[in-house]
C-alpha cells in the first residue's frame, strides 16, 4: 500500500481523480489495505461493502477516462454511520435486533452521496441506537481511540472519528443529538461539524418537527468536512425542516482576517461541570487565541434550567422511537436506550409544554450573543478521554453527575440554541490526548462559521501546539481483543 495516497485530504484526491493522477480503484484499495491493518486496534469499522465498492471505483475510474462530468466527491471512498440506512448493506444501529437487517433503500443522505461520486466502502461503529457518547455495542464490540486503544473514542459517531484518525478513509458521515458529531471528533483529533437544522435533510427522524437531531459531515480538516456537506444540503420532501441551500457557498472559502474577529469564550456555559485539568488547557488555548483575534471576551449569557429543558426535549425522541420494542420486552434495549425510554415516558405533556417553552427562550437568548460577537467558543468536552471500558462518565472533579449523558453538556446546550457548531483539533490537552475546541456561529450562519473555522485551522497549522495531533500508527500495528468483548454473537454480514 502506498502510504502517501491514504494520508491525502479529500479535497486533493479529489482533485488528482479529476486531472487522472491518482484513481478511484487505486485510492479505494489503499483505504481498504488501511482498514485491514489497524482496524483490528480500534475497531472503528462495521459491515464492509468491499467488492459493490471496488465495481463503483472501477465505474468511477471509467467515468474520468472517458471525460464524463464528475461529480464533488467523485471517487471518494466513504463511511457511513452505523445509525443511517444503506441499500443492500448491513445496517445494525449497534443493537442485537438488527443483525441481519439490510436495508432496501438508502437514508436520504447516503443517497445524496453516492449521487455526487462517492463510494460507500463501510460503515462504522456506534453505540446501540446511537444512546451515549462511548461507542460500545453488543454486536461490534467497543471503538477505541486511536491515541490509546483502551481509552473512549466518544460516541455516537466514534467510529466515524476513530477511521478518520487513523487515515481508513477520507470521508465519513455522522450524526447528533447532544453531541455525537463534536465530541468524537474532538477525543480523536478529527472535525465534526453540526450544521442548523433542516440544512442536511434527515428523513430517519420518527419526530419530524423537533430540531435536535441532525445528519452531518466529519473529515480530518475543515475543508474536507465542508466539501462533503456540500454535497448534502438541499431541499428534501421526506424532512419537513429541510431547507433550500446554495451548496457552492459550503464548498468555497473565504478567508477571514482574524485581526477582525470578536470571540466570546466559555469554559462552562455557566452550568456545565468541567474538569480542572481541562479548564486549565482551554485557558492557555483562549490565552493563545487573545493575542490573534480583535475581541477576545468571557461569555455572559443566562442558560436557564438548561439541563432539564434537553432531559425532556430529548427523552421525547426515546418515546416515538422505541415504544414497541419496550412493551414487547424492555430487556431487548441496552441500558442506555432504556433508561432514556422510561424517563420520557413518565414525562407528562405539561412537562413538555415547559420544555419547548424554555428552548425557545433560551434560543432566543442566545441569539442577542451575536450581535456583538461572531463566535462562541468553548471546550468540547469536560474531560480527557476516559476508558471504553468504563460504561460513561459518572463524576468530574469528584463530584457525580445526575444521568449517563450529563458530561455531555458542553455540547447539548448548543443543541438546544440550534446554532451551527464545529469541533476543531487544537493542539493537544494535559493528557497528551488530542483537544477540541468548540465554536459556534450565528444563526443559520454555517458558511460562515466554516470560513471561521477554516481560517483559525489553517493559523494553528503554523503552530506545533495547536496545530492536528495525528495518532503514533505504529503503536496500532497490533489488533486488540478487548474491544471485541461486549460481542454477544458473530454479527450477520
Amino acid at each position: 500500500m502506498d502510504e502517501s495516497v491514504v494520508a491525502l485530504s479529500a479535497v486533493v484526491a479529489r482533485r488528482m481523480i479529476g486531472s487522472r493522477e491518482l484513481s478511484p480503484v487505486e485510492l479505494l484499495d489503499a483505504c481498504i489495505a488501511r482498514i485491514e491493518a489497524l482496524n483490528p486496534a480500534v475497531n472503528a469499522i462495521a459491515a464492509t461493502d468491499f467488492e459493490r465498492a471496488r465495481d463503483a471505483a472501477r465505474r468511477a475510474e471509467q467515468a474520468v477516462l472517458r471525460g464524463e462530468p464528475l461529480g464533488p466527491l467523485h471517487g471518494l471512498p466513504v463511511g457511513i454511520k452505523d445509525l443511517e440506512e444503506t441499500a443492500g448493506l448491513l445496517t445494525t444501529y449497534g443493537s442485537p435486533l438488527y443483525r441481519a437487517h439490510v436495508p432496501q433503500h438508502d437514508h436520504v443522505v447516503v443517497a445524496r452521496l453516492r449521487a455526487a461520486g462517492a463510494i460507500v466502502a463501510a460503515k462504522t461503529n456506534v453505540p446501540e441506537f446511537g444512546a451515549g457518547a462511548n461507542t460500545r455495542n453488543a454486536v461490534w464490540g467497543a471503538t477505541g481511540n486511536p491515541f490509546n486503544p483502551l481509552l473512549n473514542a466518544g460516541g455516537s459517531s466514534g467510529g466515524s472519528a476513530a477511521a478518520l484518525a487513523t487515515d481508513m478513509l477520507p470521508l465519513c458521515t455522522g450524526s447528533d443529538t447532544g453531541g455525537s458529531l463534536r465530541i468524537p471528533a474532538a477525543l480523536c483529533g478529527v472535525v465534526g461539524f453540526r450544521p442548523s437544522p433542516g440544512l442536511v435533510p434527515n428523513d430517519q427522524r420518527t419526530l419530524g418537527w423537533t430540531p435536535i437531531t441532525v445528519v452531518g459531515p466529519m473529515g480530518r480538516d475543515v475543508a474536507d468536512t465542508r466539501l462533503q456537506l456540500a454535497a448534502m444540503v438541499g431541499l428534501e420532501a421526506s424532512d419537513p425542516l429541510s431547507v433550500a441551500s446554495d451548496a457552492v457557498a459550503f464548498a468555497n472559502f473565504n478567508p477571514v482576517d482574524l485581526a477582525t474577529l470578536r470571540v466570546a469564550y466559555t469554559e462552562d456555559f455557566g452550568v456545565s461541570a468541567v474538569d480542572d485539568a481541562t479548564r486549565q488547557t482551554f485557558r492557555a488555548k483562549i490565552d493563545a487565541l487573545a493575542r490573534d483575534v480583535r475581541v477576545c471576551e468571557p461569555l455572559e449569557l443566562d442558560m436557564g434550567e438548561a439541563d432539564r429543558c434537553f432531559d425532556i426535549i430529548r427523552a421525547q425522541n426515546f418515546v416515538a422511537g422505541f415504544k414497541e420494542i419496550y412493551e414487547r420486552d424492555p430487556a431487548l434495549l441496552g441500558a442506555n436506550t432504556r433508561t432514556n425510554y422510561e424517563m420520557g415516558s413518565a414525562m407528562s405533556l405539561a412537562d413538555v409544554v415547559w420544555a419547548h417553552t424554555e428552548q425557545t427562550k433560551l434560543f432566543r437568548r442566545f441569539q442577542t450573543v451575536f450581535e456583538r460577537y461572531d463566535v462562541i467558543v468553548s471546550p468540547t468536552t469536560p474531560i480527557t478521554p476516559f476508558p471504553w471500558s468504563q460504561p460513561y462518565l459518572a463524576e468530574i472533579n469528584g463530584q457525580p453527575l445526575a444521568n449517563y449523558y450529563r458530561w455531555l453538556a458542553l455540547t447539548y446546550l448548543v443543541t438546544l440554541a440550534t446554532n451551527p457548531a464545529i469541533s476543531v483539533p487544537c493542539g493537544v490537552d494535559h493528557a497528551g490526548m488530542p483537544f477540541g475546541l468548540q465554536v459556534v456561529g450565528a444563526h443559520r450562519a454555517d458558511a460562515r462559521l466554516f470560513d471561521i473555522a477554516q481560517s483559525l485551522e489553517a493559523h494553528w497549522q503554523r503552530d506545533a501546539a495547536q496545530r492536528r495531533p495525528r495518532p503514533d500508527l505504529a503503536k496500532l500495528a497490533h489488533p486488540v481483543p478487548e474491544l471485541k468483548s461486549l460481542v454477544t454473537a458473530p454479527p450477520a454480514v
